[in-house]
């Protein structure tokens, strides 16, 4: 018998808690500021909705409203991470539901931008470039207005059919210019492809062993903007020239698609460049075509400024 009693002894306590536990969160509910205004507004509520959605309204009381706590998605206190609680009434009863805050639609917003830029083996400082932080060096203005005046056309939803070819020294920062421009390019939901040329030529032949270069090319033959960095790095193969590169290039030039380069060579320079191969063939007639396929792509751009990189 004396089990027994203790046992309802306790459970009556413990009753006794909860009554008085669930006394206090009822008035922390209901005395709720947005809650009070909720229920003001609609006075048909009964009030045995009121009981019965109560934890609802306790959810909804102890969740963020508008990000009004943090800063930023990542740091999100509610259950579900960017988006901010709802009361409605329907037929008289309480519903809660979520929505997305403010920072949940600017994150949203920047993935889906972000996913605008696809690159292949470029450093991280390039793809977060950004031309406020570009060097106010007047040596670097011609290239500064150039990207402008491409964004304003671009801006204004006519992509032009040339890009740029920046060329100069090593370490003037041609590459953070194209970055930056990528960047400044998926604000008006226009993607970019941004290929490191040394890294691009491995990448292709690699591809001969599953059978997914014609894939890969074709790729690069229609991004919205193509940008080659680096052209003229190392010695190709006349089959990469001729095939890969001069494939890519005709086909942007006939549909009217920028490409943008960065080169250590200016444009004649990188002819001659190109009229040689691995092999130590020289071809000046298809190195000559590349050449004019670049042209009718880009306009020559020098950079002639100090080397960023010290």
């Amino acid at each position: 018998m004396k089990p027994v009693q203790s046992t309802l002894k306790k459970w009556m306590q413990e009753n006794s808690n909860f009554k008085e536990n669930y006394t206090k969160i009822k008035n922390e509910v209901l005395s709720d500021p947005e809650i009070k205004e909720f229920l003001e507004q609609h006075p048909q509520i009964p009030q045995t909705e009121i009981d019965k959605k109560l934890i609802k309204l306790y959810e909804y009381k102890s969740q963020s409203k508008q990000c009004d706590q943090c800063s930023s998605i990542h740091s999100c206190q509610n259950m579900l991470k960017g988006y901010t609680p709802v009361l409605h009434v329907d037929n008289n009863e309480i519903h809660l539901s979520y929505e997305k805050c403010h920072s949940r639609i600017v994150y949203e917003k920047e993935q889906k931008q972000q996913s605008l830029i696809q690159s292949l083996y470029m450093p991280k400082e390039i793809l977060q470039a950004t031309i406020p932080d570009i060097d106010h060096d007047p040596k670097r203005s011609q290239a500064v207005r150039e990207l402008i005046t491409f964004l304003d056309q671009a801006r204004e939803g006519e992509i032009p059919s040339k890009g740029i070819y920046f060329y100069g020294p090593f370490g003037v920062g041609k590459t953070y210019f194209i970055g930056a421009l990528a960047n400044e390019l998926k604000k008006f939901n226009i993607s970019s492809m941004l290929i490191y040329m040394p890294e691009f030529v491995r990448e292709i032949k690699s591809s001969l062993k599953d059978d997914s270069i014609n894939e890969k090319i074709d790729y690069f033959k229609k991004a919205d903007v193509l940008m080659i960095d680096d052209i003229g790095a190392e010695m190709q193969s006349a089959w990469f020239r001729d095939e890969v590169l001069g494939s890519i290039l005709q086909y942007r030039m006939m549909e009217g698609l920028p490409v943008f380069f960065t080169s250590n060579y200016s444009m004649e320079q990188l002819e001659s460049h190109l009229a040689k191969t691995n092999r130590g063939d020289i071809d000046e007639v298809k190195a000559g075509r590349i050449l004019e396929r670049i042209r009718q792509v880009s306009r020559e751009v020098p950079i002639f400024a100090e080397n960023r990189r010290g």
